[in-house]
């Protein structure tokens, strides 16, 4: 963590992973202790153990990052945290701040909302895009 006073304590941060089917998930989590990959390891194993099967989370993950920061003080990394996104492109007039409720935020009573991140093949046509067809982003002036 970076601080500009150099008093915070020093956060360090670790990843679950979710890849069961072909969707791919992961959580960031943070804690004030270092622990080494076996620590880490195990704390994992004994949180799933305890939600596998009876978690009410979506994901698997999500369930165990919520037992590791209940029993173990991580915290987990989220979007409810987030203070300011800025979307950052190569041309200076579409870099801009973006609206937190655009980033789909956790706990911002939107639930509905989920992303998605699909990497398809361009030779794809069973997503019926022919070739050449452009995906038009609002927030932009795509003439």
């Amino acid at each position: 963590m970076t601080t500009r006073d150099g008093d915070a304590p020093i956060s360090y941060f670790y990843e679950l992973h979710e890849s069961d089917s072909d969707l791919f998930a992961d959580v960031l989590l943070a804690h004030d202790t270092e622990f080494d990959e076996a620590e880490f390891l195990e704390l994992v194993l004994e949180a799933r153990k305890r939600v596998i099967d009876s978690y009410r989370h979506d994901s698997l993950i999500e369930a165990v990052a919520a037992e590791l920061a209940e029993r173990s003080g991580f915290v987990v990394i989220d979007d409810s945290q987030l203070r300011v996104a800025v979307n950052v492109s190569v041309e200076e007039d579409r870099t801009f701040v973006a609206e937190l409720e655009q980033m789909g935020r956790v706990g911002s009573g939107s639930s509905d909302f989920r992303t998605l991140l699909v990497d398809v093949e361009p030779d794809d046509a069973a997503w019926g895009l022919s070739e050449g067809t452009r995906v038009r982003d609002d927030r932009f002036d795509d003439d």
